[in-house]
């Protein structure tokens, strides 16, 4: 009911979008404006600007990339730390105690781009993983056209449509929420202010549709449908149907001083197979190493390429982010509200989160910043009343400097506690925490 609702009031704010006047343009030269721009002058930018290519004179290709290195220097422990067991004559460690971190570099990781346009507004986005957490090999992340205008058709009602529309097609990451924008993803990493993303990250690539209408009060809509796959098949697999999700949302430069932009989002996948929007993260999560732990018989047990994470484990899913920006000269803030719960007539759980960013950006054209993070989690996978909810807490402090609009420096100290929940997470959880500082060093072109 919650989701149908929340449908209906997508299509009728789109519906008033679509009534109101055109939207005015800017106009460029550059054949990729549609695009978001890989390096700093990317920062902040949501859904990219609608922009009409004023001259094109023949198809064109841009190859770009990614590439960051980071240095970890962090500690943990658990209730288990410290404890020993009898066993027969001997006195040993217990079990599901941490393993001790060490300071060192991690594996760089790095993207490759390659963008095409192919007509006026007319373009194609490649991304590949050359090297991650999760996949050291190459692994595709996807590709998608993006139709800013339809030249092809000689049709002016569509060409009248297009100056507000913006259509895509292909695997891509799903226009979900607002925080994915701001996310690190593998190489990329210049658009994150901090080292790690949120702990409920909300991201997934999937293979759909999305049409995006903006118009020139700063009123946006957005509706998407998906086949709500990460790992694409032809086989027939029990309970997949594909997932529809949707935008609505206020973005406006209100004066050369003050931007604001506020969001809601909406994510249904209608089949009983797993939902991925928050666990669908191929490169893997940045804090390496922490949550692994050593079994009673004293091998030692990886914590998973997303540790330091809290991935959606639901099946019919249904997600809702609220999401807030505002900037004010160099005063910058970034908060959202995430729920997730599984709508399946037997399922149970809800999951929770709230993030907020507050930053400070000075300097030659803001070239330096300094900020701090506030991220939290809570819930329960489970309807037993003897369990307790999930909760765990995150904060961050750091800040960074851009060389150049290409090259950025930063580090941060971050904590993390698990206050609750271990029984739902693991025995390693009982009240776990790390701690620490990072440093990571990031190119972007």
């Amino acid at each position: 009911m919650r989701f149908n609702n929340t449908v209906k009031a997508l299509g009728a704010s789109a519906l008033m979008l679509l009534g109101g006047n055109a939207f005015a343009q800017e106009a460029s030269e550059d054949v990729f404006a549609n695009l978001r721009a890989n390096d700093k002058t990317g920062i902040n930018v949501f859904e990219p600007a609608k922009v009409e290519i004023e001259e094109f004179k023949a198809p064109k290709v841009r190859v770009g990339g990614n590439f960051n290195m980071m240095f970890q220097g962090m500690t943990q422990s658990n209730y288990y730390n410290g404890v020993e067991v009898s066993n027969g004559n001997e006195v040993q460690p217990s079990a599901y105690r941490l393993a001790k971190l060490g300071q060192d570099f991690n594996l760089p990781m790095a993207n490759l781009n390659i963008d095409v346009a192919f007509a006026p507004g007319v373009t194609m986005k490649l991304e590949t993983y050359l090297s991650s957490r999760h996949h050291i090999e190459a692994n595709v992340k996807g590709g998608y056209l993006q139709l800013d205008a339809l030249p092809f058709l000689n049709s002016n009602f569509l060409d009248g449509l297009m100056q507000n529309l913006t259509l895509k097609a292909g695997l891509m990451e799903i226009n979900y929420g607002d925080s994915h924008f701001r996310r690190s993803d593998a190489g990329n990493a210049i658009y994150n202010p901090f080292v790690a993303n949120y702990m409920m990250d909300a991201f997934s690539t999937e293979l759909g549709l999305e049409a995006l209408y903006r118009h020139e009060n700063g009123l946006l809509a957005m509706v998407g449908m998906s086949n709500g796959k990460l790992n694409q098949t032809t086989l027939e697999m029990e309970g997949a149907a594909p997932s529809l999700y949707g935008k609505l949302g206020y973005d406006k430069q209100i004066n050369d001083d003050f931007r604001f932009r506020l969001t809601g989002s909406a994510y249904h996948s209608f089949g009983d197979a797993r939902a991925y929007l928050y666990s669908g993260d191929r490169a893997g999560s940045r804090y390496y190493n922490v949550m692994t732990y050593y079994d009673a018989e004293g091998n030692r047990v990886s914590g998973g390429d997303w540790s330091g994470r809290i991935n959606g484990t639901f099946n019919r899913l249904t997600a809702v982010q609220i999401a807030t920006f505002a900037k004010y000269k160099g005063l910058e803030f970034f908060g959202t509200y995430d729920n997730q719960s599984d709508s399946h007539e037997d399922g149970v759980g809800t999951m929770s989160q709230i993030g907020a960013d507050l930053l400070y950006r000075f300097g030659n054209e803001e070239n330096f910043y300094v900020g701090a993070r506030y991220n939290t989690v809570f819930g329960t996978y489970t309807d037993e009343a003897d369990i307790d909810d999930i909760k765990v807490n995150r904060f961050a402090l750091g800040g960074g400097w851009f060389m150049t609009k290409n090259i950025l420096v930063k580090a941060e100290y971050v904590n993390q506690e698990y206050t609750k929940g271990y029984e739902q997470l693991g025995m390693q959880f009982r009240d776990a925490s790390f701690n620490g500082v990072n440093v990571e060093a990031v190119i972007a072109f």
